[in-house]
């Protein structure tokens, strides 16, 4: 059974050693036809959730906390602001970012996430939707760039004929 409560509070938060916060979060998505191998992008949906202040759209992400791994937290992350869980690939990527609301500086950590279930109820549903839509329309809404470069980063590592081993598809192990 999971808790259908948010963590809060920064306590347990992670910094680097330039003393940025580290977030991490995943770009959750499924096939348009279930089962389906990829052929390009728009075979796929992926899902994006408003931001807690109604401005703009973006991908699941929070806090990476120091009693879990950098895949546990973009799970947790994913469950608590999608109401989605399902199998976490390879990451995809590290990239620094200021705040767009705060003079803050950010290293972020973002996963592929397959889905495999969708929660009716979760954390915070009543503080944000969730749209499924393509992959064009979730890179021309998200609000933040570091996430569309992921979303790129993402298609083109479905789409190259030939992966390293370290960027293939397929789930990761909790490190």
């Amino acid at each position: 059974m999971v808790a259908l409560v948010a963590r809060t509070g920064r306590h347990l938060q992670r910094y680097n050693k330039q003393g940025r916060r580290q977030v991490v979060g995943c770009i959750p998505y499924r096939y348009k036809i279930p089962n389906q191998t990829f052929v390009d992008a728009r075979d796929l949906e992926v899902l994006v959730i408003s931001s807690q202040k109604g401005k703009g759209m973006l991908f699941p992400k929070g806090g990476w906390e120091q009693d879990e791994s950098k895949i546990e937290a973009a799970s947790r992350e994913t469950l608590e602001e999608a109401g989605v869980r399902g199998t976490i690939e390879c990451e995809l990527g590290r990239w620094n970012f200021k705040s767009k609301t705060r003079d803050t500086y950010y290293e972020g950590f973002m996963f592929p996430l397959l889905v495999e279930e969708q929660l009716d109820f979760w954390p915070e549903k009543n503080a944000r939707q969730r749209i499924w839509m393509t992959v064009q329309e979730a890179r021309e809404v998200c609000q933040h760039w570091w996430m569309k470069d992921a979303l790129d980063r993402f298609v083109n590592r479905l789409t190259s004929p030939e992966q390293p081993a370290e960027e293939q598809a397929g789930p990761c192990s909790i490190s």
